[in-house]
């Protein structure tokens, strides 16, 4: 008999770095029974960082899933939860791990409040409409405040959080929390005992507040449910607790509100509760509903709803590569039934693939299972061409999900084998990773041979680094962090490129006319329209001219950077009737891209970096006077409750190499940063001078003509 889904929760932990979220997976593992010694993190003994590099760095890398269940109202709830990492060079394993799930735990320092990376996955979350509950960690730290955590967030971020506890006492004296719709006060102890939490009275000094509270909470409940708005106005007294909760889940899951509790994770403070907030009010996968896509045969939209009789479909979010079973996809299951050995079909190949094994996992562990239904994550093995991204479904019935957009590296190295009998291991090895992370690429220089990684940051490629030493063996020699520039034109030009070639016999000819210039405002890649009248280029050439024109953007005039976005309008030209083929019409693009560009104005453009220095008062003329010096801009300037300074400015990522271990140096070790990607702008003209004499090329200039 298939299982009620009401009874699922599919939710993942978000935030910024070390606001607790591997801390808080650990306890729900422990309290939900799934483990039972808890793991830290700072022992390097955390379930869910298995990697040797997150144990050893205190840090997670990648997004792991598991599978736990917890007691709520009389009911078994089933958790499928994913921890994903906090650091902004790992974005795409919470870009990957919200498209899939229902829900999210958003997990927020108490003193540290909205940091920049929290706002980061909020967006991504918003993104992909995943509902939220706010958990505000770490109450026991010097500096802890809940309710100015709680309208941090309705500042920075724009949500209505709403208070569903308030704390009992805070920083050393935190020993508790009131649940405001029960008006019951909760007492922790930090054992590590299964129940490790007592009821009691709620203390005298506090009843004030609990009373205030809980009338904002009714009054939030009561908007978000229009039949509950009228019995709270014939008599406010009147509405039950059951009915409360269920308004509060409706405007949780319709996103108005975002409900907030708080609690210690490392003292084991609050974490039951936490779970049944999840319970009370993230959705299952019948409150998101039936999943939308396209049929790939007609193009119309069809749904799925999230049951086991329908047709199944499901989307591979993840691609892990494990030293025992092989290649592993990780899939959410919308609908349907799946069984382990049976065949699915990939929308984007075409082709039917064997489902070998079928895994429920734990960490790294895989759990074998018979089957899985809608709404499961499991993992499969088996699949010979599968990415990040696939839709797999019932031949007889296809569906193509909603994909993921995943950012552009924005930092490179080179690397080479340290032997040359490594050469092979190095290709394979960097195969295998970049398939695992989109983010993360490879190509070749065609003008050195040398091949060029490239990532999100310069810790993203540290650990690629470590993990082909590690996991494959490779030694590699690597060379300085390059930045990832772009190039664009700014001007239009026309230009007539003529291709003619006779070495006897049939020849090449191809005529064209075209007037280039910078794309559309928000058109990346190629813009191109065809503009050809009475057939002087035939119709089969004129995908040809286009084709030319989107392999050439791959290396711009100025320095070999790919060009970003353009438009080409294809204005005129002619052809042979027997010299003329397709491949003529392709390079005369060609040709005529590199002839026309450098009288385009073509410039550089340089990844700008979005930073934020936490710095106490007196380093920070030192912090701005060397930002100065790296060509940052100061956007704003703020204060912490701590009496802290927040500077936020925007940086070129090519004056921040290295640039923790200044910030170190001039803050005594006492600032921190984060740095994040916020968009591509030009390079000034003398930099960008030296920047494509360095590249061997010789440098044009934005204004020269003929």
């Amino acid at each position: 008999m298939a299982r009620d889904l009401k009874y699922t929760r599919n939710i993942g932990i978000m935030a910024h770095i070390d606001a607790g979220k591997t801390t808080t997976s650990e306890r729900i593992l422990y309290y939900t029974g799934k483990t039972h010694k808890i793991g830290e993190v700072h022992e390097g003994a955390a379930t869910m960082d298995w990697m040797a590099q997150e144990q050893e760095r205190g840090i997670t890398i990648t997004s792991a899933a598991t599978t736990a269940f917890w007691h709520y109202g009389g009911d078994v709830y089933q958790i499928n939860l994913i921890d994903t990492p906090g650091h902004v060079d790992f974005t795409v394993e919470v870009e990957r791990s919200l498209r899939v799930l229902d829900g999210t735990v958003a997990t927020f320092c108490a003193v540290g409040r909205v940091q920049p990376q929290s706002e980061t996955v909020w967006r991504q979350a918003d993104k992909y409409n995943v509902p939220k509950i706010a958990y505000i960690n770490k109450m026991d730290r010097v500096g802890a405040d809940f309710l100015a955590c709680v309208d941090d967030i309705h500042n920075k971020l724009g949500a209505t959080a709403v208070p569903v506890c308030l704390p009992i006492g805070s920083e050393d004296t935190f020993e508790g929390i009131v649940d405001l719709i029960s008006r019951k006060a909760i007492y922790y102890n930090s054992s590590e005992e299964l129940v490790n939490f007592k009821y009691g009275p709620i203390p005298e000094d506090m009843l004030g507040d609990v009373a205030v509270w809980r009338d904002k909470l009714v009054d939030t409940a009561a908007e978000c449910d229009d039949d509950l708005m009228e019995k709270y106005f014939e008599n406010p007294e009147s509405l039950t607790e059951e009915e409360i909760i269920a308004a509060l889940r409706k405007g949780t899951i319709s996103m108005k509100i975002v409900p907030a509790c708080c609690g210690s994770s490392f003292k084991n403070k609050g974490v039951q509760f936490l779970l049944d907030c999840v319970m009370r009010y993230l959705p299952s996968p019948l409150d998101k509903g039936a999943v939308k896509g396209i049929n790939p045969k007609n193009g119309q939209e069809v749904e799925r709803e999230p049951k086991a009789d329908e047709p199944f479909c499901g989307l591979v979010f993840k691609i892990a590569t494990d030293p025992y079973v092989g290649r592993l996809a990780f899939m959410r299951a919308y609908s349907g039934h799946l069984d382990s050995g049976s065949y699915v079909f990939n929308v984007r190949s075409g082709r039917k693939e064997r489902v070998a094994r079928l895994y429920q996992m734990h960490s790294n562990h895989q759990n074998p299972i018979e089957f899985v239904e809608a709404g499961d994550i499991c993992a499969a093995v088996g699949f010979k061409d599968l990415r990040t991204g696939d839709t797999v479904c019932s031949e007889s019935h296809q569906i193509t999900l909603e994909s993921m957009e995943f950012p552009d590296p924005v930092i490179g190295i080179a690397v080479e084998p340290k032997t040359q009998q490594d050469l092979d291991k190095l290709s394979i090895a960097l195969s295998k990773l970049s398939e695992e992370d989109p983010t993360f690429t490879v190509k070749a220089d065609q003008e050195t041979g040398q091949t060029i990684i490239s990532g999100m940051g310069e810790l993203h490629l540290d650990i690629i680094i470590d993990r082909l030493r590690r996991e494959f063996d490779v030694e590699i020699n690597q060379g300085a962090p390059h930045v990832n520039y772009k190039e664009a034109i700014t001007g239009t030009y026309q230009h007539r490129e003529v291709f003619r070639k006779q070495t006897g016999g049939r020849g090449k000819f191809a005529d064209i006319v075209v007037e280039i210039g910078p794309a559309d405002q928000g058109v990346s890649g190629l813009q191109f329209e065809n503009e050809v009248k009475g057939g002087n280029i035939p119709k089969e050439f004129i995908p040809c001219v286009q084709k030319g024109f989107e392999m050439a953007m791959a290396n711009g005039v100025l320095a070999g950077y790919e060009m970003q976005s353009m438009k080409v309008r294809l204005l005129d030209g002619s052809f042979h009737p027997v010299d003329s083929d397709a491949l003529s019409f392709e390079l005369a693009a060609r040709m005529a891209f590199r002839n026309a560009c450098p009288k385009a104005k073509p410039i550089l453009l340089e990844p700008i970096m979005d930073l934020e220095v936490v710095t106490p008062e007196e380093y920070m003329g030192d912090i701005v006077g060397d930002l100065n010096r790296r060509r940052g801009q100061i956007a704003n300037m703020d204060s912490t409750s701590t009496g802290a300074r927040i500077i936020k400015a925007f940086v070129p990522l090519a004056e921040q190499f290295g640039y923790v271990t200044v910030l170190r140096t001039l803050s005594s070790g006492r600032a921190t940063s984060t740095m994040s990607f916020d968009h591509y702008a030009e390079v000034p003209p003398t930099l960008a001078k030296s920047i494509v004499e360095r590249s061997g090329y010789r440098y044009i200039g934005n204004n020269e003509e003929d």
